[in-house]
């Protein structure tokens, strides 16, 4: 077979957007694969965005992130925390975006609440960031001792002989709206917001086949990133990348193959074949190489069959003993593949079983952002929850290597090892933006047009 030439200059032909890689589509292996993917997964939704370059003011420019800070943030839905955080009456998690802090309360009916981080009476937080499943019979001031009950209505205020001018009608806690999906709690800070399920888009009809609320935090990662939280965030959003950046995956990655789909204006996806070669190998490679690249021993492979299909059946079985559960009628292609939706504006979901993991993206300021990682495991058999992994931070020179048991820990390094770089070429560019492509980076430009559409008010 003779190998696809990837430098060749697309077909004049051609509408903007409508060039492909040379070779399998990831439909086509998914047809080969023969195992009835889901119907989500073959779906396909690209939608050309325009070519214009995208300033790199708006990474760098911190006039650009006070911006953000005021018209994008407390203005759209966003994942605080999973509800395995709060599971007991008077439990509190404390989600801050810049300056911005909520902290979200289980109460006393068991309802979730969230409510303004911030005492009414001197602006004293209640608790600080990171702080997380501190149960407390209600919400009190660590300044004065004022206190609020879990419904966010005023209890007790110390002295009260000293403030007849305040009511307790009027006193309550700022509440913020809050709502659940797939075991997430999502915030919004606006006033009137839109539905949470109007910004969830497909993904409650997608994810109805991988329920995230039967998943528990297995692990936790928070690490501090040396680039604007879209810089960072962005290069999640393709796999182009893996080339260069991952080049020890081109024998099992089919990169240049990966699927990009956008589904509305909050909502994207890509679907990124593992067990494949890259089409930008120049050589063939056999099945029993391949074998051998996914970590197998390459004698062992029957003859005749697939190295992916065969290390996706091996993985039923290993990952399944592992999780105590059965994992016998799951595709190959939830199985094994980069299966990478994205929520705008800060949040990725994975529902595969071998990369299983949420993503979540902060700014601490211009240059800086928190990187998050989940990963959510199917629970076991029984249905027994275990308690969620305690969060491990991370500076912004600690590898994930230290990080006991992270089998992506080299290549989270490899992708957050280039973002100091990046940042820094931005602001020595004569250029000054960034050149995307019309496919391969469609998602890219669909986040900027949809922060715009926010930055406009």
């Amino acid at each position: 077979m003779t190998r696809p030439d990837l430098t060749a200059p697309s077909d004049p032909a051609l509408a903007p957007g409508e060039a492909r890689c040379p070779g399998p589509s990831m439909q086509d292996i998914l047809d080969a694969d023969g195992d009835n993917a889901p119907a989500a997964m073959r779906e396909e939704a690209y939608t050309f965005l325009g070519d214009t370059d995208v300033p790199f003011a708006r990474y760098t420019d911190p006039a650009f992130h006070d911006l953000e800070m005021a018209r994008l943030w407390p203005n759209v839905w966003q994942w605080a925390c999973r509800e395995e955080h709060i599971p007991d009456v008077g439990d509190r998690y404390v989600y801050d975006v810049g300056h911005h802090s909520v902290l979200v309360v289980r109460g006393a009916d068991m309802a979730i609440r969230a409510f303004v981080n911030s005492c009414p009476h001197r602006g004293m937080k209640f608790a600080a960031e990171g702080s997380r499943g501190v149960r407390r019979a209600n919400i009190r001031c660590p300044f004065h001792g004022m206190s609020w009950n879990l419904d966010g209505t005023l209890r007790e205020i110390p002295c009260r002989w000293d403030f007849p001018h305040v009511s307790d009608d009027t006193f309550g806690l700022d509440e913020v709206a809050c709502d659940t999906w797939g075991g997430f709690v999502f915030i919004h800070m606006g006033d009137n917001p839109p539905p949470l399920a109007e910004q969830l888009e497909v993904m409650p009809e997608h994810f109805k086949l991988w329920p995230m609320d039967d998943r528990y935090v297995a692990l936790h990662t928070e690490k501090v990133l040396p680039a604007n939280w879209k810089m960072a965030m962005e290069a999640f959003l393709e796999a182009f990348h893996v080339l260069e950046t991952h080049a020890q995956a081109v024998y099992t990655a089919a990169d240049a193959n990966a699927q990009y789909d956008i589904f509305g204006k909050h909502v994207s996806r890509f679907i990124h074949a593992i067990g494949v070669p890259s089409p930008h190998l120049k050589q063939d490679i056999s099945e029993q190489t391949l074998f051998g690249k996914l970590g197998r021993d390459p004698a062992a492979l029957p003859p005749g069959a697939s190295a992916r299909a065969e290390h996706a059946r091996l993985m039923r079985e290993e990952l399944g003993a592992a999780f105590g559960t059965d994992l016998s009628q799951v595709s190959t292609t939830e199985m094994m593949d980069s299966i990478e939706y994205f929520l705008f504006p800060n949040a990725f979901f994975f529902p595969g079983i071998s990369i299983r993991l949420c993503y979540r993206f902060r700014p601490l300021g211009p240059d800086e952002c928190l990187h998050e990682i989940l990963v959510l495991q199917p629970l076991p058999a029984s249905g027994e929850r275990p308690p969620p992994a305690t969060p491990i931070r991370l500076g912004v020179e600690d590898s994930y290597t230290t990080v006991p048991g992270f089998a992506l820990a080299e290549i989270l390094d490899q992708d957050t090892d280039n973002l100091a770089l990046q940042r820094d070429g931005a602001k020595a560019s004569r250029k000054g933006a960034q050149t995307l492509g019309n496919y391969q980076e469609a998602r890219i430009r669909q986040l900027q047009l949809t922060l715009d559409s926010y930055l406009a008010g």
